[in-house]
């Protein structure tokens, strides 16, 4: 790394926030913070991430945040601070500085352990609500880390400090990790492990060379306690190249249970029962101990390929259980690849390891060759002017590169930006919350941006769809213009707390009432949505956010915000649509994709959304009475009789396909001449196949 490539690095990322500063978003700090959370968090160097700028004063010292994250699973709290300077080049900040932020933060946990959420006004804020997270969970904390965020160099990274009886961890994200990582797109490099310091003593090893060269092989045992400490300092990052923690895939239940019956009960035979954990690593350190034999004293970029639900178990164990993994030992073969190419080996790797389990071949090619596929799309797709498209980032850092590269010609460059401009950057981690908040899981857009990732994986995986094409790409975009329009008219009413969950709330909503049928011809055609639909968005937004405030009730909302509960309780008391509907919503056209809707254009009323939002009000089970028996008993003609079967093969999906209003209305009407006739019974039912796929 070069001083040349942090300044131009330094450089983009000040334009970058310059952009982005408006009467909505004013201060550079601030834009700074989101950017990078968000830029780390689609890296895997954090999760589940709130930028929120909170400070104020507790008996004459002052307090300071400007992020938080907290894994409910790791016990994990994280606060985020900033130190955001105009300098350019970028300048040193002095210790002095950092460590008073380090300190202002921390001060924030202790004053909300004091109570803080009671002296903050409003008291539905995102801060007193994070306060009042933070007074709950004190007891049962299992970590806090404060992490600095800056666009300025500093010479001491990392640290850690006594605090309650515990440990408190400073980590620093300055400008040159930053482009280290956000640069360079360097995802291991950073996780280094110091086995010495973990167990004590180095960890004996077996050197096992491979007689090609193209790797070396170490077999050793772990200490659980080790392993469980590696996974709380690193997380999902170890599992990086791990192809089930990748896809998002849990594992069964019972796995998972026999695992944490012999930590509990026979600890010391976890090391025969379980089959241990494949690792990947870049470089290692070996020392001889005092009886000769090969040690290891240290990992660089370890990853866990095979054994990631052993390693979350155990973790599990001990932070959730309180289980002691004291005589728990867990075998460990290490792989230091040598000239074999890292990627192909993983994946060779974890095929083989897998073939004993019931993951599938089909998982290890699920992810890439898709989104290979949209990056394609992307690339070939050109807007309707013929001048401009949109840019699928699917390896993380690529538009940079790919800026970098058109550099080299004043007029690539001009070209590149023209035809791509940063607004129309679409990563993999946008294409998954766009497409979960249409889909009708805002509550898993609400874990975070990897927490959704893995999920939208595994239910890729699970539902095996038709590969995209063009059509399936404008429909994407037009979805991202939508879900990115409602998130600047929400964040431009500056909501006092959780603007993006009402964001996800909102455009599953939307998607709810109109079927998930708008003019995505439309959208893509213009790029951008009508005032009518921003306004429509505005009067959701109010109505969401007092809907959510009363489910959540006493709950954490940041917490009940990611429950499916929540959403399907939002799901019952959705606003209602009103007349004039924006022209995204009564389009004329053929958007429907029924073969009555492909010869019959139509304008769509709020009629025809309420029917539809009535169809799907209806179980599976009795769509297919109304059209077995109702046909039977001369009630429904035979033609409406096979809408009726598609709507009900419809609901049996978990409405992944919506009703359009062309199959809606013939339906209904079907349903209530059922009804009336005593054919079917009581009216629609609530049963979880009328409810949204999961």
């Amino acid at each position: 790394m070069s001083d040349d490539a942090v300044i131009k690095f330094a450089e983009e990322l000040s334009r970058e926030v310059e952009d982005a500063l408006s009467t909505d978003a004013p201060f550079s700090q601030e834009i700074f913070t989101e950017l990078v959370l968000e830029r780390l968090e689609d890296a895997g160097h954090l999760a589940g991430t709130f930028p929120l700028f909170q400070q104020g004063r507790v008996r004459n010292a002052i307090y300071r945040i400007d992020g938080y994250s907290f894994d409910e699973e790791r016990s994990r709290l994280e606060l985020y601070t900033t130190i955001y300077r105009e300098d350019l080049p970028p300048t040193r900040v002095p210790q002095a500085e950092v460590t008073r932020a380090f300190e202002r933060a921390i001060r924030f946990v202790n004053a909300s352990i004091e109570g803080l959420a009671a002296q903050l006004e409003p008291s539905n804020s995102d801060a007193s609500d994070l306060a009042r997270l933070i007074e709950a969970q004190a007891p049962t904390l299992g970590s806090v880390k404060i992490i600095l965020l800056t666009n300025g160099m500093v010479d001491k990274t990392t640290g850690s400090a006594d605090w309650r009886d515990r440990k408190v961890e400073f980590d620093t994200y300055d400008i040159a990790r930053l482009q280290r990582i956000l640069g360079e797109g360097e995802t291991r490099a950073d996780i280094a492990v110091d086995l010495q310091a973990l167990t004590g003593a180095p960890v004996p090893c077996l050197h096992v060379p491979s007689q090609a060269g193209e790797y070396d092989a170490y077999l050793s045992v772990l200490p659980g306690e080790a392993l469980s400490r590696i996974y709380d300092r690193y997380g999902v990052r170890l599992l990086e190249l791990n192809v089930r923690a990748f896809l998002g895939l849990q594992g069964r239940k019972s796995v998972n249970a026999e695992l944490r019956r012999t930590i509990a009960d026979q600890p010391s035979m976890f090391l025969a029962y379980n089959n241990g954990i494949v690792a990947t690593v870049d470089d290692l350190e070996l020392v001889t101990d005092r009886a000769g034999r090969p040690s290891i004293k240290s990992l660089k970029g370890l990853q866990i390929v095979n054994g990631g639900q052993t390693t979350a178990s155990l973790h599990r164990a001990r932070r959730k259980d309180s289980l002691t993994l004291e005589n728990v030992a867990v075998p460990i073969k290490i792989i230091k690849v040598g000239g074999a190419d890292l990627s192909e080996m993983v994946a060779s790797i974890s095929r083989a390891a897998n073939r004993q389990n019931t993951v599938q071949l089909a998982d290890f090619s699920a992810g890439d060759p898709w989104h290979q596929l949209v990056e394609t799309l992307a690339n070939n797709t050109w807007l309707d002017d013929g001048k401009g498209r949109w840019f699928y980032e699917r390896a993380r850092g690529s538009y940079l590169a790919a800026e970098a590269k058109a550099a080299y010609r004043k007029s690539d460059q001009h070209t590149f930006r023209a035809q791509t401009p940063k607004q129309r950057r679409l990563s993999k981690l946008d294409l998954a919350r766009y497409l979960s908040a249409w889909d009708g899981l805002p509550y898993r857009v609400c874990l975070g941006g990897q927490k959704n990732f893995q999920h939208f994986m595994q239910r890729m995986k699970d539902s095996a769809p038709a590969p995209p094409d063009t059509t399936w790409f404008k429909r994407l975009v037009a979805k991202a213009i939508v879900y990115r329009a409602a998130e600047k008219k929400i964040k431009a009413m500056k909501f006092p707390a959780y603007g993006a969950q009402i964001t996800a709330y909102v455009v599953s909503g939307l998607a709810q009432k109109t079927g998930g049928r708008i003019d995505f011809e439309g959208v893509w055609s213009r790029q951008s949505v009508s005032a009518e639909l921003e306004r429509l968005v505005e009067t959701w937004a109010t109505q969401i956010d007092a809907l959510l405030r009363q489910s959540a009730g006493q709950k954490n909302p940041s917490e009940w915000f990611k429950k499916e509960e929540c959403w399907l309780d939002i799901l019952n008391r959705l606003p209602a649509l009103s007349d004039p509907l924006p022209l995204e919503l009564s389009y004329t056209g053929t958007a429907d994709v029924d073969e009555m809707a492909r010869t019959q254009p139509r304008t769509h009323s709020v009629a025809d959304y309420e029917r539809i939002e009535q169809c799907m009000g209806i179980s599976a089970t009795t769509w297919l009475e109304v059209a077995e028996r109702g046909y039977k008993a001369g009630a429904v003609h035979w033609k409406v009789a096979a809408i009726c079967r598609t709507i009900a093969s419809y609901a049996a999906g978990g409405w992944d396909k919506k009703p359009s209003a062309r199959q809606a209305k013939p339906a209904l009407e079907a349903y209530q001449a059922c009804e009336r006739a005593g054919i079917v019974g009581l009216g629609a039912t609530t049963d979880t196949e009328a409810t949204p796929a999961s």
